[in-house]
């Protein structure tokens, strides 16, 4: 369990807002702003920001703890983002993320990879990869874990619509032409082989970590007595 005195705490990607419900029951004496780059995911109220990750509408060294639940993995360029986030929390400050790691929905990769040689999936990052951005980016011990998690589906074209509604159909250096109905579908031929007990699986690998600002005045302190 992480402690401290969290008094202004940043949701980055907030979305709907459930884990900043969350974090308001569990820490209800901090002040949270929930910041994601859809005005009408967020709605509207004073401590909500309509602002782009990269470019935080927030004073260097303002905010105690960063939380990012499942943003990360859409971000092209973590070393902008883990920057930003170095600027505005203050020295010690905690950064806490959760992402999705490289075997995510690595049922549907390989299924597609038997079709053609198109990205059609997303590549996602290693944790271990996560964690040497936090080293580069002003922050110190980082910790970083994994679980992972299989859901099941009835037929792939439910898998699909779900992956859709979270907001993963958006795939980096996608084809920019229509895939045909023919490679769609022995994509999904090629995906039924993996049903088990009826139902088809989807894994998401699931990546947690947390790591601390730097303490720049640390820079300051006369160590001749060490």
């Amino acid at each position: 369990y992480i402690t401290g005195d969290f008094k202004t705490i940043v949701d980055l990607g907030a979305g709907t807002g459930f884990l900043g419900r969350i974090l308001s029951k569990t820490l209800p004496n901090s002040r949270l702003i929930s910041i994601d780059f859809a005005q009408l995911t967020l709605g509207y109220n004073n401590n909500n920001i309509c602002a782009d990750a990269n470019n935080l509408p927030l004073a260097n060294n303002s905010v105690d703890m960063i939380v990012s639940n499942l943003m990360l993995q859409w971000c092209s360029n973590l070393d902008s983002i883990f920057s930003e986030c170095n600027r505005v929390l203050k020295n010690n400050g905690l950064i806490l993320i959760s992402t999705f790691g490289p075997d995510t929905l690595k049922e549907l990769k390989k299924s597609w990879a038997v079709v053609d040689d198109k990205n059609h999936v997303n590549n996602f990052i290693d944790m271990h990869n996560i964690g040497d951005k936090f080293l580069e980016n002003g922050f110190y011990d980082p910790i970083m874990e994994m679980e992972e998690f299989t859901l099941t589906y009835q037929n792939v074209i439910d898998l699909l619509y779900d992956i859709k509604a979270i907001g993963a159909q958006t795939v980096k250096n996608r084809p920019k032409f229509l895939t045909g109905k023919n490679k769609f579908k022995l994509m999904i031929k090629m995906y039924e082989t993996y049903r088990k007990q009826g139902k088809i699986p989807a894994t998401y690998e699931v990546i947690y970590g947390h790591a601390w600002k730097k303490n720049n005045n640390l820079g300051n302190i006369n160590l001749n007595n060490q």
